[in-house]
């Protein structure tokens, strides 16, 4: 493996890269992560989960002893750590300290922990640096709740992705239970509903629509519907890659 593609600068002008950066912000469960999977796949592009970077602060907070709560030391250990994606096969995988942690971070106690880190102005700011140096030669999708309005402002295409509480609940629900969660319908959706409330609520950084992004609802669209209609706005400025 090599870490290169989390090396770089601040980023450069559009002009000058050859392959596009591509934002999608939405909440959990509007279907951002899977989509953007599948639509960097097509494109031959790298595939940037930010929530999973997240949950790799977290992982590594939990694993350390620190308190999540305690905001000083967790924007602490934020700047002492190296956290990255590199392409990998099925999918990228997530490096902590040159560590891959890619199998341990979908779990609910992952989830709730860089739910919790993901406020700290500080962890923002680390891990927005971390992404824009990843993204710097083009050729990247990533996914979030700020990409398109605080990490790549400037990005090629952005998305905003969304779809009903009781859609996105059921949704989340599935990806539990195919984790081995045992969880009901109710306690998704009001979790579901808090993440809500506390993604758009936070000061800094929080979820909000860019003014110059495409709105998608998936309510009722499956994910290569969803990723056709976004494959067929991208198409306008590149052809897929098929190196």
């Amino acid at each position: 493996m090599t870490s290169k593609p989390c090396m770089g600068g601040s980023g450069i002008p559009v002009a000058k890269r050859k392959r596009l950066v591509i934002a999608i912000d939405g909440p959990v469960g509007a279907g951002k992560s899977t989509a953007a999977r599948r639509l960097a796949e097509i494109l031959g592009y790298l595939y940037i989960d930010s929530g999973a970077m997240y949950r790799a602060l977290g992982w590594k907070a939990v694993r350390t002893g620190t308190d999540l709560h305690d905001r000083q030391r967790v924007e602490a250990l934020a700047l002492a750590t190296n956290i990255c994606v590199i392409p990998g096969t099925p999918s990228a995988r997530v490096l902590v300290d040159d560590r891959d942690v890619t199998a341990e971070l979908r779990t609910p106690a992952m989830d709730e922990a860089s739910s919790v880190v993901s406020t700290y102005p500080e962890v923002r700011r680390r891990l927005v640096t971390l992404q824009r140096a990843m993204a710097e030669s083009g050729g990247v999708v990533m996914d979030g709740r700020d990409i398109g309005t605080v990490v790549f402002p400037n990005a090629d295409l952005k998305f905003y992705l969304d779809a009903d509480l009781s859609v996105r609940a059921s949704r989340r629900l599935r990806d539990l239970q195919r984790g081995g969660g045992q969880v009901d319908l109710e306690t998704v959706r009001v979790e579901v509903a808090r993440r809500d409330a506390r993604d758009c609520g936070r000061e800094t950084s929080p979820l909000t629509v860019a003014v110059d992004a495409i709105r998608m609802d998936s309510t009722s669209l499956d994910v290569e519907a969803v990723v056709q209609q976004m494959l067929a706005l991208v198409q306008r400025f590149v052809k897929p890659d098929k190196s």
